[in-house]
């Protein structure tokens, strides 16, 4: 059986990174998931014609009534099964805010994926997985412009980060 692999964006602010669409299409997803913070919704239709694309209103998204606020996605590859709920803001800095604990545990999400902060982060909190790809739009103070990807395999996840400046896996520097 194949991996399923899908990529995760977040915070375009209509002004995807030049390179972003040339290295998501290198990862060949399976599927797309926006975090929200989109801009003008022709990103969205840019990512479409990669791989079918997801995505969740942001809030500067006021003008996408379109998009929900939340979605709850039910994956299932290779014998692993996931539940992951995607929406723009669910932490306060590594921490998930209690909202979106409560609705995680509600729709029995074990992965919540956000934007907002456009800081990339993996890591766990009150028993939830957190996936933040970061930012592919404008640079913003000294962060990276880096987007996500969710591998399932062989019964687990792997969760990473791309950089768009360098095509190269990133990682924090740990200076």
């Amino acid at each position: 059986m194949s991996a399923t692999k899908i990529v995760v964006v977040a915070d375009t602010h209509s002004a995807p990174h030049p390179r972003s669409r040339e290295l998501i299409a290198r990862e060949k997803p399976d599927r797309i998931l926006h975090a929200g913070d989109i801009g003008s919704l022709a990103v969205i239709d840019d990512l479409a014609k990669i791989a079918p694309t997801l995505a969740v209103r942001g809030n500067i998204d006021v003008h996408a009534a379109e998009l929900p606020d939340a979605l709850t996605i039910d994956l299932a590859a290779n014998g692993a099964e996931l539940t992951l709920l995607l929406l723009h803001i669910a932490v306060n800095g590594p921490k998930l805010r209690a909202d979106a604990v409560r609705r995680a545990q509600s729709e029995g999400a074990s992965l919540v994926v956000c934007g907002h902060s456009h800081v990339p982060f993996v890591g766990r909190d009150k028993g939830v997985m957190v996936f933040n790809p970061g930012s592919i739009g404008p640079p913003r103070f000294h962060l990276p412009i880096v987007f996500g990807v969710m591998q399932i395999a062989n019964g687990k996840m792997s969760l990473e980060h791309v950089d768009c400046e360098t095509g190269e896996r990133w990682l924090p520097s740990t200076v």
